[in-house]
């Protein structure tokens, strides 16, 4: 099935600035995070959107959108790339036809090897995320057979050199052409490039010289750790080939998203509910914040909608640079429910001073703010 156009995605215009493209993902993801939005389809969505985000929010990985669209130019070359040309074995064959075969460099099958890189996604909260935390893990992987010690030899015998390669996990296959003698070499089928033959293989690991493990890791997540961000553990991955050494273990990590706060970079969002008394005479309230319960002074005549900020009550910065800030968007909350004594001063306050703006307000934003103060 065909991909959908990231702008498309993400409900923007192809001119939308770096803001707007943060701006409709933080709105989208939240909507679609498979936690809280259980529609059967919501994880697809959700990823989708992440894809989209990942490149419209890339400068380099955007233009490469805007001309080519979902379509790879590199592989657009014909198909010559890793095939057969013409049944004669690729590239690397041709150049040694009319070249002598001097242009390329044969790989020792027997030379040490990194093993494979492993990539585990887990999912934090977001204090967890702006507080770092330690953890084990278990992850499937491969390891060195402590049977044969890797050689996928039973053990009394070793392996011995392929008799069809001869050790050089290649073998030459050597075609008469119009342009002359074309050699053309192919991985060997019979010891699989490896340049060796097992003649007795190891019962253990059946002569792969590997066994599959679960393997504990301890990890640290460091405080400020973001969305899709991915911490590096080295050596944590596959083991190495012919005692190379192992592979590398990324961690990527994925945030749920908080019911209150909001994060952008180092810093946090909120909106804060105040009566129309409060922001007219002006009060001194509680916010809740990562770091606990802290007071905020609200001068009088303040309007829905003014931000105010709370210095180094944001998260940590992932490599040590400080803590960011936290933002306070106030609303003027109507009430809903009024006594008669209650509606007689309103009518008295709007007939002194003409129409009094209120905003209103869905009551569920409160109970997000109680859970916010209770820290849930």
């Amino acid at each position: 099935m065909s991909k959908r156009d990231y702008y498309e995605v993400l409900g923007i215009g192809k001119n939308a600035t770096k803001d707007e493209i943060k701006k409709a993902y933080r709105k989208l993801s939240k909507k679609y995070h498979p936690d809280i939005n259980k529609e059967p389809d919501a994880a697809d969505k959700f990823k989708e959107i992440k894809e989209a985000y990942e490149v419209l929010s890339d400068d380099q990985k955007r233009a490469h959108y805007d001309q080519f669209g979902h379509t790879d130019p590199n592989q657009g070359f014909g198909g010559f790339g890793g095939s057969d040309f013409g049944g004669f074995g690729g590239f690397e064959d041709i150049f040694n036809t009319f070249f002598g075969g001097g242009g390329s460099r044969r790989r020792d099958p027997n030379a040490p090897r990194q093993g494979a890189d492993l990539q585990y996604t887990m999912t934090i909260s977001f204090e967890e995320a702006a507080f770092g935390k330690e953890t084990d893990i278990e992850i499937p992987r491969e390891e060195e057979c402590g049977t044969c010690h890797g050689s996928g030899a039973k053990p009394g015998t070793k392996p011995e050199t392929c008799r069809h390669c001869h050790g050089s996990g290649q073998i030459s296959i050597e075609q008469n052409t119009p342009f002359g003698r074309i050699v053309n070499r192919r991985t060997c089928h019979y010891c699989n490039g490896t340049g060796k033959e097992i003649k007795q293989k190891c019962s253990t690991c059946g002569g792969s010289g590997k066994v599959k493990k679960r393997k504990k890791i301890h990890v640290k997540i460091p405080a400020g750790i973001d969305d899709g961000q991915q911490l590096r553990m080295a050596g944590q991955g596959e083991a190495g080939i012919n005692g190379g050494p192992p592979g590398d273990l990324y961690v990527v990590f994925h945030v749920r998203p908080h019911e209150f706060f909001e994060r952008d970079g180092d810093d946090i969002y909120c909106e804060m509910p105040i009566t129309f008394v409060q922001a007219a005479l002006g009060a001194e309230i509680e916010v809740p914040t990562l770091h606990g319960k802290v007071k905020l002074k609200v001068p009088a005549g303040t309007q829905t909608g003014t931000k105010f900020r709370l210095k180094g009550k944001g998260i940590p910065n992932v490599r040590g640079y400080g803590v960011g800030d936290q933002h306070i968007l106030v609303r003027i909350i109507t009430p809903t429910k009024l006594s008669e004594k209650q509606k007689q001063l309103l009518r008295e306050f709007d007939e002194a001073s003409g129409n009094a703006p209120f905003g209103g307000h869905e009551e569920s934003f409160f109970s997000k703010v109680k859970r916010a103060f209770k820290g849930e």
